[in-house]
Protein backbone atom coordinates (compact mmCIF):
# COMPACT_ATOMS: atom_id res chain seq x y z
CA UNK A 1 0.00 0.00 0.00
CA UNK A 2 1.45 3.38 -1.10
CA UNK A 3 1.36 6.02 1.64
CA UNK A 4 1.59 9.64 0.56
CA UNK A 5 3.99 11.70 2.71
CA UNK A 6 2.96 15.15 3.85
CA UNK A 7 4.16 17.99 1.62
CA UNK A 8 6.35 19.40 4.43
CA UNK A 9 8.21 16.12 4.80
CA UNK A 10 8.71 15.82 1.04
CA UNK A 11 10.08 19.36 0.82
CA UNK A 12 12.46 18.71 3.71
CA UNK A 13 13.86 15.55 2.08
CA UNK A 14 14.23 17.33 -1.28
CA UNK A 15 16.19 20.12 0.38
CA UNK A 16 18.52 17.61 2.06
CA UNK A 17 19.18 15.90 -1.28
CA UNK A 18 19.98 19.21 -2.96
CA UNK A 19 22.29 20.19 -0.12
CA UNK A 20 24.01 16.81 -0.31
CA UNK A 21 24.61 17.19 -4.02
CA UNK A 22 25.97 20.70 -3.52
CA UNK A 23 28.38 19.44 -0.87
CA UNK A 24 29.52 16.63 -3.15
CA UNK A 25 30.09 19.02 -6.05
CA UNK A 26 31.96 21.40 -3.76
CA UNK A 27 34.16 18.56 -2.53
CA UNK A 28 34.88 17.38 -6.07
CA UNK A 29 35.68 20.93 -7.14
CA UNK A 30 38.05 21.38 -4.22
CA UNK A 31 39.74 18.05 -5.02
CA UNK A 32 40.14 19.02 -8.69
CA UNK A 33 41.66 22.35 -7.63
CA UNK A 34 44.11 20.62 -5.29
CA UNK A 35 45.11 18.13 -8.03
CA UNK A 36 45.58 20.96 -10.53
CA UNK A 37 47.76 22.86 -8.06
CA UNK A 38 49.79 19.73 -7.33
CA UNK A 39 50.35 19.13 -11.05
CA UNK A 40 51.26 22.71 -11.95
CA UNK A 41 54.99 22.65 -12.76
CA UNK A 42 57.39 25.37 -11.80
CA UNK A 43 57.68 28.09 -14.47
CA UNK A 44 60.34 27.21 -17.05
CA UNK A 45 63.18 29.75 -16.98
CA UNK A 46 63.76 31.79 -20.12
CA UNK A 47 66.74 30.64 -22.18
CA UNK A 48 69.37 33.37 -22.29
CA UNK A 49 69.74 34.93 -25.74
CA UNK A 50 66.56 33.32 -27.14
CA UNK A 51 63.93 35.96 -26.31
CA UNK A 52 63.59 36.92 -30.00
CA UNK A 53 61.13 34.45 -31.65
CA UNK A 54 62.99 34.79 -34.95
CA UNK A 55 65.97 33.00 -33.45
CA UNK A 56 63.86 29.84 -33.24
CA UNK A 57 63.59 29.80 -37.05
CA UNK A 58 66.18 28.53 -39.54
CA UNK A 59 65.79 31.64 -41.71
CA UNK A 60 67.25 33.89 -39.02
CA UNK A 61 70.51 31.92 -39.05
CA UNK A 62 70.62 31.26 -42.78
CA UNK A 63 70.44 35.02 -43.43
CA UNK A 64 73.54 35.48 -41.26
CA UNK A 65 75.51 32.60 -42.77
CA UNK A 66 78.37 33.44 -45.06
CA UNK A 67 77.65 32.34 -48.65
CA UNK A 68 74.99 29.84 -47.47
CA UNK A 69 74.58 28.08 -50.83
CA UNK A 70 78.26 27.46 -51.58
CA UNK A 71 79.07 23.73 -51.40
CA UNK A 72 81.54 23.08 -48.60
CA UNK A 73 82.87 19.95 -50.31
CA UNK A 74 82.21 18.15 -53.59
CA UNK A 75 80.42 14.80 -53.58
CA UNK A 76 83.65 13.03 -54.59
CA UNK A 77 85.46 14.33 -51.47
CA UNK A 78 82.58 13.24 -49.26
CA UNK A 79 82.61 9.75 -50.78
CA UNK A 80 86.37 9.53 -50.28
CA UNK A 81 86.11 10.54 -46.62
CA UNK A 82 83.30 8.02 -46.06
CA UNK A 83 85.45 5.26 -47.55
CA UNK A 84 88.43 6.19 -45.37
CA UNK A 85 86.21 6.31 -42.29
CA UNK A 86 84.94 2.80 -42.97
CA UNK A 87 88.46 1.53 -43.59
CA UNK A 88 90.47 3.33 -40.90
CA UNK A 89 88.15 4.25 -38.03
CA UNK A 90 88.09 1.45 -35.40
CA UNK A 91 84.51 2.29 -34.36
CA UNK A 92 83.24 1.40 -37.84
CA UNK A 93 82.55 -2.06 -39.31
CA UNK A 94 83.10 -2.79 -42.99
CA UNK A 95 80.62 -5.64 -43.45
CA UNK A 96 81.81 -6.39 -46.97
CA UNK A 97 85.35 -6.90 -45.68
CA UNK A 98 84.39 -9.50 -43.06
CA UNK A 99 85.59 -13.03 -43.69
CA UNK A 100 83.11 -15.67 -44.97
CA UNK A 101 83.56 -17.49 -41.65
CA UNK A 102 83.36 -15.93 -38.19
CA UNK A 103 85.53 -17.44 -35.47
CA UNK A 104 84.33 -17.77 -31.87
CA UNK A 105 86.94 -15.34 -30.52
CA UNK A 106 85.75 -12.53 -32.77
CA UNK A 107 82.06 -13.01 -31.98
CA UNK A 108 82.70 -13.34 -28.27
CA UNK A 109 84.89 -10.24 -28.35
CA UNK A 110 82.12 -8.18 -29.96
CA UNK A 111 79.58 -9.27 -27.34
CA UNK A 112 81.80 -8.99 -24.28
CA UNK A 113 83.03 -5.52 -25.23
CA UNK A 114 79.41 -4.34 -24.91
CA UNK A 115 77.43 -6.67 -22.67
CA UNK A 116 79.31 -6.36 -19.40
CA UNK A 117 77.58 -7.00 -16.10
CA UNK A 118 76.91 -3.57 -14.50
CA UNK A 119 79.15 -2.76 -11.56
CA UNK A 120 77.01 0.16 -10.37
CA UNK A 121 73.47 -0.30 -9.03
CA UNK A 122 70.67 -0.38 -11.59
CA UNK A 123 66.99 0.29 -10.90
CA UNK A 124 63.77 -0.56 -12.73
CA UNK A 125 61.00 1.91 -13.57
CA UNK A 126 59.49 1.52 -10.08
CA UNK A 127 62.78 2.44 -8.38
CA UNK A 128 63.49 -1.13 -7.27
CA UNK A 129 67.14 -2.15 -7.53
CA UNK A 130 67.88 -5.00 -9.90
CA UNK A 131 69.01 -8.00 -7.89
CA UNK A 132 72.22 -9.92 -8.41
CA UNK A 133 70.12 -12.79 -9.74
CA UNK A 134 68.45 -10.54 -12.29
CA UNK A 135 71.82 -9.30 -13.51
CA UNK A 136 73.17 -12.84 -13.73
CA UNK A 137 70.11 -13.81 -15.79
CA UNK A 138 70.99 -11.04 -18.24
CA UNK A 139 74.52 -12.39 -18.58
CA UNK A 140 73.23 -15.95 -18.98
CA UNK A 141 70.88 -14.77 -21.76
CA UNK A 142 73.96 -13.92 -23.84
CA UNK A 143 74.48 -17.68 -24.37
CA UNK A 144 78.22 -17.23 -24.74
CA UNK A 145 78.69 -20.96 -24.23
CA UNK A 146 76.63 -21.59 -27.37
CA UNK A 147 78.92 -19.65 -29.73
CA UNK A 148 80.32 -22.22 -32.18
CA UNK A 149 84.04 -22.49 -32.83
CA UNK A 150 83.32 -21.13 -36.29
CA UNK A 151 80.24 -20.28 -38.30
CA UNK A 152 79.37 -19.00 -41.77
CA UNK A 153 78.92 -15.25 -41.85
CA UNK A 154 75.20 -14.48 -42.04
CA UNK A 155 73.60 -11.29 -43.34
CA UNK A 156 70.29 -9.52 -42.89
CA UNK A 157 68.35 -6.32 -43.53
CA UNK A 158 66.46 -4.40 -40.88
CA UNK A 159 62.72 -4.28 -41.64
CA UNK A 160 61.50 -1.84 -38.95
CA UNK A 161 63.09 0.85 -36.81
CA UNK A 162 63.96 -0.77 -33.48
CA UNK A 163 66.33 -0.43 -30.56
CA UNK A 164 69.87 -1.72 -30.22
CA UNK A 165 70.30 -2.98 -26.67
CA UNK A 166 73.16 -3.74 -24.28
CA UNK A 167 71.57 -7.06 -23.35
CA UNK A 168 68.99 -9.22 -25.16
CA UNK A 169 66.06 -7.72 -23.28
CA UNK A 170 63.62 -4.84 -23.45
CA UNK A 171 63.83 -4.48 -19.66
CA UNK A 172 64.71 -0.89 -18.81
CA UNK A 173 67.39 0.00 -16.26
CA UNK A 174 68.28 3.33 -14.69
CA UNK A 175 71.13 4.75 -12.62
CA UNK A 176 68.97 6.56 -10.09
CA UNK A 177 65.60 5.62 -8.56
CA UNK A 178 62.86 7.78 -10.05
CA UNK A 179 64.98 9.12 -12.94
CA UNK A 180 63.56 7.09 -15.81
CA UNK A 181 64.66 9.13 -18.82
CA UNK A 182 68.01 7.48 -19.54
CA UNK A 183 67.78 3.72 -19.96
CA UNK A 184 71.28 2.35 -19.40
CA UNK A 185 70.50 -0.75 -21.48
CA UNK A 186 69.61 1.40 -24.51
CA UNK A 187 72.43 1.77 -27.06
CA UNK A 188 71.03 3.10 -30.33
CA UNK A 189 68.55 2.19 -33.08
CA UNK A 190 68.65 0.81 -36.58
CA UNK A 191 66.44 1.97 -39.45
CA UNK A 192 64.74 -0.02 -42.24
CA UNK A 193 67.11 -1.16 -44.96
CA UNK A 194 70.19 -1.13 -42.73
CA UNK A 195 72.46 -4.10 -43.55
CA UNK A 196 73.76 -6.17 -40.64
CA UNK A 197 75.84 -9.24 -39.97
CA UNK A 198 74.03 -11.72 -37.73
CA UNK A 199 76.70 -12.91 -35.32
CA UNK A 200 74.84 -14.74 -32.54
CA UNK A 201 71.46 -15.46 -30.94
CA UNK A 202 70.23 -15.07 -27.36
CA UNK A 203 69.40 -18.02 -25.14
CA UNK A 204 65.68 -17.68 -25.95
CA UNK A 205 66.27 -17.03 -29.69
CA UNK A 206 64.24 -13.81 -29.44
CA UNK A 207 67.27 -11.56 -29.96
CA UNK A 208 70.20 -11.40 -32.35
CA UNK A 209 73.60 -9.87 -31.79
CA UNK A 210 74.06 -7.86 -35.00
CA UNK A 211 76.94 -5.86 -36.40
CA UNK A 212 75.99 -2.83 -38.47
CA UNK A 213 78.32 -0.38 -40.13
CA UNK A 214 78.32 1.95 -37.11
CA UNK A 215 77.33 -0.23 -34.14
CA UNK A 216 77.23 -3.76 -32.77
CA UNK A 217 74.57 -4.69 -30.20
CA UNK A 218 71.49 -6.80 -29.48
CA UNK A 219 68.47 -6.39 -31.77
CA UNK A 220 65.09 -8.12 -31.75
CA UNK A 221 65.09 -11.02 -34.21
CA UNK A 222 61.60 -10.20 -35.50
CA UNK A 223 62.94 -6.96 -37.00
CA UNK A 224 65.67 -8.62 -39.11
CA UNK A 225 65.23 -10.57 -42.34
CA UNK A 226 68.10 -12.89 -43.26
CA UNK A 227 69.33 -13.01 -46.85
CA UNK A 228 72.37 -13.68 -48.98
CA UNK A 229 75.37 -11.35 -48.86
CA UNK A 230 74.93 -9.99 -52.36
CA UNK A 231 71.30 -8.95 -51.82
CA UNK A 232 71.88 -7.52 -48.36
CA UNK A 233 75.04 -5.57 -49.09
CA UNK A 234 73.83 -4.49 -52.52
CA UNK A 235 70.52 -3.09 -51.25
CA UNK A 236 71.99 0.25 -50.11
CA UNK A 237 74.07 0.59 -53.26
CA UNK A 238 71.26 0.24 -55.78
CA UNK A 239 70.23 3.11 -58.02
CA UNK A 240 68.00 4.95 -58.59
CA UNK A 241 66.84 5.56 -55.03
CA UNK A 242 65.08 7.96 -52.67
CA UNK A 243 66.82 9.47 -49.66
CA UNK A 244 64.74 10.69 -46.72
CA UNK A 245 65.54 14.35 -46.09
CA UNK A 246 62.74 15.14 -43.64
CA UNK A 247 62.93 14.32 -39.95
CA UNK A 248 60.81 11.28 -40.78
CA UNK A 249 58.71 9.95 -43.62
CA UNK A 250 56.25 7.07 -43.76
CA UNK A 251 55.14 4.72 -46.49
CA UNK A 252 51.44 4.94 -47.27
CA UNK A 253 48.86 2.86 -45.43
CA UNK A 254 48.63 -0.51 -47.16
CA UNK A 255 46.06 -2.97 -45.78
CA UNK A 256 46.99 -5.53 -48.45
CA UNK A 257 50.59 -5.86 -47.17
CA UNK A 258 50.86 -4.78 -43.50
CA UNK A 259 54.63 -5.39 -43.51
CA UNK A 260 55.17 -2.33 -45.73
CA UNK A 261 52.32 -0.19 -44.37
CA UNK A 262 53.12 3.06 -42.54
CA UNK A 263 56.78 2.11 -42.13
CA UNK A 264 58.72 4.92 -40.41
CA UNK A 265 61.78 6.11 -42.30
CA UNK A 266 64.13 8.50 -40.49
CA UNK A 267 66.37 11.16 -41.97
CA UNK A 268 69.20 9.68 -44.03
CA UNK A 269 67.40 6.41 -44.84
CA UNK A 270 68.02 5.34 -48.42
CA UNK A 271 65.58 3.09 -50.33
CA UNK A 272 66.02 1.75 -53.87
CA UNK A 273 63.27 2.39 -56.36
CA UNK A 274 61.33 -0.58 -57.69
CA UNK A 275 61.08 -1.26 -61.39
CA UNK A 276 57.33 -1.96 -61.34
CA UNK A 277 55.05 0.58 -63.01
CA UNK A 278 51.73 -1.16 -62.22
CA UNK A 279 49.42 -0.60 -59.28
CA UNK A 280 51.15 -0.91 -55.94
CA UNK A 281 49.19 -2.69 -53.24
CA UNK A 282 45.90 -1.55 -54.74
CA UNK A 283 46.96 2.04 -55.36
CA UNK A 284 47.94 3.94 -58.49
CA UNK A 285 51.63 4.88 -58.19
CA UNK A 286 51.53 8.30 -59.88
CA UNK A 287 51.29 10.22 -56.60
CA UNK A 288 54.21 8.47 -54.98
CA UNK A 289 57.61 6.89 -55.43
CA UNK A 290 57.61 3.11 -55.71
CA UNK A 291 60.35 1.85 -53.41
CA UNK A 292 61.44 -1.63 -52.42
CA UNK A 293 61.31 -2.43 -48.72
CA UNK A 294 62.80 -5.46 -46.98
CA UNK A 295 60.25 -7.74 -45.31
CA UNK A 296 60.65 -10.85 -43.16
CA UNK A 297 58.73 -14.01 -44.02
CA UNK A 298 57.49 -16.57 -41.50
CA UNK A 299 60.83 -18.36 -41.60
CA UNK A 300 62.78 -15.15 -40.96
CA UNK A 301 64.04 -14.96 -44.54
CA UNK A 302 64.40 -11.78 -46.59
CA UNK A 303 62.01 -10.74 -49.33
CA UNK A 304 61.72 -7.38 -51.06
CA UNK A 305 58.29 -5.87 -51.55
CA UNK A 306 57.11 -2.73 -53.33
CA UNK A 307 55.68 0.11 -51.26
CA UNK A 308 54.64 3.68 -51.96
CA UNK A 309 56.46 6.66 -50.54
CA UNK A 310 54.25 9.76 -50.99
CA UNK A 311 55.58 12.52 -53.20
CA UNK A 312 54.59 14.90 -50.40
CA UNK A 313 57.22 13.33 -48.12
CA UNK A 314 60.55 15.13 -47.90
CA UNK A 315 62.83 12.90 -49.96
CA UNK A 316 65.41 13.41 -52.69
CA UNK A 317 66.99 11.40 -55.48
CA UNK A 318 70.50 12.23 -54.19
CA UNK A 319 72.09 13.62 -51.03
CA UNK A 320 71.47 17.30 -50.46
CA UNK A 321 74.45 19.54 -51.29
CA UNK A 322 76.66 20.09 -48.25
CA UNK A 323 75.96 23.79 -47.73
CA UNK A 324 75.44 26.00 -44.69
CA UNK A 325 71.81 26.51 -45.75
CA UNK A 326 71.16 22.78 -45.64
CA UNK A 327 73.13 22.20 -42.43
CA UNK A 328 70.96 24.75 -40.62
CA UNK A 329 67.71 23.78 -42.31
CA UNK A 330 68.14 20.06 -41.71
CA UNK A 331 69.03 20.53 -38.04
CA UNK A 332 65.94 22.69 -37.48
CA UNK A 333 63.71 19.90 -38.75
CA UNK A 334 64.22 18.26 -35.36
CA UNK A 335 63.63 21.41 -33.28
CA UNK A 336 61.45 20.62 -30.27
CA UNK A 337 61.77 16.84 -30.47
CA UNK A 338 62.13 15.27 -27.03
CA UNK A 339 65.57 14.00 -26.07
CA UNK A 340 65.92 10.25 -26.51
CA UNK A 341 69.07 8.67 -25.09
CA UNK A 342 70.30 6.09 -27.61
CA UNK A 343 67.39 6.90 -29.96
CA UNK A 344 64.90 6.09 -27.20
CA UNK A 345 61.32 7.47 -27.31
CA UNK A 346 61.33 7.03 -31.09
CA UNK A 347 63.61 10.07 -31.15
CA UNK A 348 67.40 10.56 -30.98
CA UNK A 349 70.18 11.94 -28.81
CA UNK A 350 72.91 14.53 -29.42
CA UNK A 351 75.21 12.40 -31.58
CA UNK A 352 72.24 10.83 -33.36
CA UNK A 353 70.98 14.29 -34.28
CA UNK A 354 74.21 15.45 -35.91
CA UNK A 355 74.71 12.05 -37.59
CA UNK A 356 71.32 12.17 -39.29
CA UNK A 357 71.68 15.81 -40.33
CA UNK A 358 74.94 15.05 -42.11
CA UNK A 359 73.62 11.72 -43.47
CA UNK A 360 71.01 13.68 -45.43
CA UNK A 361 73.96 15.31 -47.20
CA UNK A 362 75.69 12.00 -47.80
CA UNK A 363 78.31 12.33 -45.07
CA UNK A 364 78.86 9.50 -42.57
CA UNK A 365 79.80 10.06 -38.92
CA UNK A 366 80.55 7.49 -36.20
CA UNK A 367 77.60 6.83 -33.90
CA UNK A 368 78.78 8.08 -30.49
CA UNK A 369 80.29 11.37 -29.34
CA UNK A 370 83.55 9.81 -28.16
CA UNK A 371 84.09 8.12 -31.51
CA UNK A 372 83.17 11.25 -33.45
CA UNK A 373 85.54 13.46 -31.48
CA UNK A 374 88.26 10.79 -31.48
CA UNK A 375 88.09 9.72 -35.11
CA UNK A 376 91.43 9.37 -36.90
CA UNK A 377 89.72 10.29 -40.18
CA UNK A 378 87.46 13.27 -39.51
CA UNK A 379 88.94 16.81 -39.41
CA UNK A 380 89.29 17.04 -35.62
CA UNK A 381 90.74 20.02 -33.77
CA UNK A 382 91.63 18.73 -30.30
CA UNK A 383 91.46 21.30 -27.51
CA UNK A 384 94.25 20.49 -25.10
CA UNK A 385 94.51 23.75 -23.15
CA UNK A 386 92.81 27.07 -22.56
CA UNK A 387 94.70 28.80 -25.38
CA UNK A 388 93.78 26.23 -28.04
CA UNK A 389 90.21 26.18 -26.73
CA UNK A 390 89.74 29.93 -27.04
CA UNK A 391 91.33 30.04 -30.49
CA UNK A 392 89.06 27.25 -31.75
CA UNK A 393 85.93 28.80 -30.28
CA UNK A 394 86.72 32.18 -31.82
CA UNK A 395 87.00 30.52 -35.25
CA UNK A 396 83.74 28.52 -35.15
CA UNK A 397 81.75 28.23 -38.37
CA UNK A 398 78.28 26.98 -39.25
CA UNK A 399 78.20 23.18 -39.09
CA UNK A 400 81.13 22.81 -36.70
CA UNK A 401 80.57 20.26 -33.95
CA UNK A 402 81.69 21.22 -30.44
CA UNK A 403 82.30 18.38 -27.98
CA UNK A 404 82.25 18.34 -24.21
CA UNK A 405 82.43 15.02 -22.31
CA UNK A 406 79.35 13.04 -23.36
CA UNK A 407 77.75 15.74 -25.49
CA UNK A 408 77.98 17.38 -28.92
CA UNK A 409 76.54 20.70 -30.16
CA UNK A 410 76.22 21.99 -33.74
CA UNK A 411 77.12 25.60 -34.47
CA UNK A 412 74.44 27.49 -36.43
CA UNK A 413 75.94 30.98 -36.40
CA UNK A 414 76.59 34.11 -34.36
CA UNK A 415 74.36 36.76 -32.82
CA UNK A 416 75.29 39.56 -30.44
CA UNK A 417 78.90 38.57 -31.04
CA UNK A 418 78.31 35.12 -29.51
CA UNK A 419 78.21 31.64 -31.11
CA UNK A 420 74.88 29.82 -30.98
CA UNK A 421 74.29 26.08 -31.23
CA UNK A 422 71.46 23.66 -31.88
CA UNK A 423 71.68 20.43 -29.94
CA UNK A 424 69.71 17.57 -28.43
CA UNK A 425 70.32 17.84 -24.70
CA UNK A 426 68.90 16.23 -21.58
CA UNK A 427 69.94 18.76 -18.91
CA UNK A 428 71.76 22.04 -19.32
CA UNK A 429 71.98 25.15 -17.17
CA UNK A 430 72.83 28.84 -17.16
CA UNK A 431 73.61 31.61 -14.69
CA UNK A 432 70.67 33.56 -13.31
CA UNK A 433 70.61 37.29 -12.67
CA UNK A 434 71.92 36.61 -9.16
CA UNK A 435 74.83 34.57 -10.53
CA UNK A 436 73.42 31.29 -9.24
CA UNK A 437 73.14 28.23 -11.49
CA UNK A 438 69.68 27.78 -13.01
CA UNK A 439 68.96 24.23 -14.16
CA UNK A 440 67.10 24.37 -17.46
CA UNK A 441 66.14 20.71 -17.88
CA UNK A 442 65.98 21.27 -21.64
CA UNK A 443 65.29 17.62 -22.50
CA UNK A 444 65.01 18.09 -26.25
CA UNK A 445 66.35 19.71 -29.41
CA UNK A 446 66.89 23.40 -28.64
CA UNK A 447 68.89 26.46 -29.63
CA UNK A 448 71.13 28.05 -27.00
CA UNK A 449 74.19 30.21 -26.71
CA UNK A 450 77.41 28.24 -26.50
CA UNK A 451 79.25 30.34 -23.94
CA UNK A 452 76.22 30.77 -21.69
CA UNK A 453 75.74 27.06 -20.96
CA UNK A 454 76.96 25.72 -17.63
CA UNK A 455 77.08 22.34 -15.92
CA UNK A 456 75.31 21.74 -12.61
CA UNK A 457 78.47 22.69 -10.73
CA UNK A 458 78.61 26.03 -12.54
CA UNK A 459 81.51 25.20 -14.86
CA UNK A 460 80.91 26.68 -18.33
CA UNK A 461 80.58 24.13 -21.12
CA UNK A 462 83.30 25.89 -23.08
CA UNK A 463 85.82 25.28 -20.30
CA UNK A 464 85.33 21.53 -20.73
CA UNK A 465 85.28 21.52 -24.52
CA UNK A 466 87.56 18.74 -25.77
CA UNK A 467 87.35 19.01 -29.55
CA UNK A 468 85.84 20.77 -32.52
CA UNK A 469 85.05 18.69 -35.60
CA UNK A 470 84.41 20.30 -38.97
CA UNK A 471 82.84 17.30 -40.77
CA UNK A 472 83.20 18.70 -44.28
CA UNK A 473 86.25 17.06 -45.93
CA UNK A 474 89.24 19.34 -46.12
CA UNK A 475 90.32 18.09 -49.51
Amino acid sequence: MLVRMPDAVTAHLRARRIAGRASAFLALGLLATLVAVARTPDPAPAIVGMDDPARWTPGFWIERAEDPDRPLAPASAIEDQNARLLRDDPSMHDLAALTPVLERERVRGWIESLSRRPTAPRYDATGTQLTATALEDLVDALALDAIPASQPTRYGLVVRRAALRTFPTDRRAFSTPGDTDIDRFQESALFPGTPVVIAHGSRDDEWLFVVSERYAAWFEARHVAEGDAATVLGYAQRTPYRLVTGATAHTVHTPEVPAVSRVQLDMGTRLPLASSTGRVNGQHPASGHVVELPVRDDAGRLALHSALLPRSADTADAPLPLTRRHIIGQAFRFLGERYGWGHDYNARDCSGLVSEVYASMGLVLPRNTGDQAGSPVLPVNRLDDAASREAALDALQVGDLVYVPGHVMMVIGHADGEPFVIHDIHGGGQRGADGEVVRLGLNGVVVTTLRGLVFDDGTPYVERATAVVRPAPTS
